[in-house]
């Protein structure tokens, strides 16, 4: 396991002690636990970001989100990104 040091603002640093009590953790866990949520989130959103642009598909998406296709599919419609090509969709409603 690798070791990261960082100099934080007094007011981050505030912010985080008051999340230590709130969590009941020790320094160490809480910017663990932190740097994992932060991290994750990042996954999530540069995938929803590549996917609007239509630069990758939406299961290659999922992929690098770390998430089912059920769960990025939920979270793709939380943030109204529609990840069907319009001309897909004109083809298959012209098949029907």
């Amino acid at each position: 396991m690798g070791t990261i040091s960082a100099r934080v603002p007094d007011e981050l640093e505030a912010e985080l002690d008051a999340y230590l009590e709130d969590e009941n953790l020790d320094r160490s866990t809480a910017v663990r636990k932190l740097l994992s949520e932060s991290l994750d989130e990042w996954q999530r959103q540069r995938a929803l970001d590549r996917l609007a642009a239509g630069t990758i598909t939406f299961s290659k998406a999922a992929e690098l989100a770390g998430m089912s296709v059920w769960d990025f599919a939920q979270l793709a419609n939380e943030h109204d990104i529609t990840w069907v090509a319009e001309d897909h969709l004109d083809a298959d409603l012209e098949a029907l």
